[in-house]
């Protein structure tokens, strides 16, 4: 495991959002014993699990797009991914796409809520959640074996996703919203997909 840990956090982009949190904790402390606080983090988290499946189904696979700029937006974000899944420079979401999106979803909160503090503690439940999808994403495609039976359970169903067909199981921390949505099958019921390792391959 150690050694699992230390090339997680080798990572630029992990380590960037970890002091992130780290300073967002830090400028909240005094209001950790509020249970306010700790309701804004939830939220964060809670809305990072249905970002994390909306965004994967709908915009990482996106049929290719005739630009090519956003082609080469969407490969760098997801497609190459699909074709290598263990490269590592693939695996992580690169920063300058995740820090936007949490501060655009942040001062959308602050606007309607207009509470500082309250707006960092659902930044942070944004960011922890989202180290949580990194961890759970990088563990999926290393050789190691998750400890716990649902660690195990979510490797499996992201394999699937690779492996067997792209057009299912988008959840990567959960299956939840695969379940919501329809997108979460028996593997034994689903064809193997000719396009899950090149999404750029589909048609138009």
């Amino acid at each position: 495991m150690k050694k699992y840990l230390m090339e997680f956090f080798r990572d630029i982009h992990v380590r960037i959002m970890s002091v992130l949190v780290l300073v967002g904790i830090v400028f909240i402390f005094r209001d950790l014993n509020a249970w306010e606080t700790w309701l804004a983090i939830v939220i964060g988290m809670a809305s990072y699990t249905l970002g994390e499946y909306l965004t994967h189904r709908f915009l990482f696979h996106m049929k290719p797009p005739k630009s090519e700029l956003m082609l080469k937006f969407i490969k760098r974000i997801h497609y190459d991914h699909h074709v290598d899944p263990r490269n590592l420079k693939l695996l992580f979401l690169p920063v300058w796409y995740s820090l936007p999106n949490i501060i655009i979803f942040s001062l959308i909160v602050f606007l309607i809520i207009q509470n500082i503090t309250l707006t960092i503690a659902f930044a942070i439940g944004i960011s922890i959640f989202l180290l949580y999808y990194e961890w759970t994403h990088y563990i999926a495609h290393k050789e190691y074996i998750p400890k716990t039976p649902w660690g195990k359970r979510m490797k499996k169903i992201h394999l699937w996703h690779h492996y067997k067909n792209e057009n299912y199981w988008y959840g990567v921390t959960s299956p939840t919203f695969d379940k919501v949505f329809g997108t979460y099958k028996n593997q034994h019921e689903v064809e193997k997909s000719e396009t899950a390792r090149n999404l750029e391959k589909r048609a138009n």
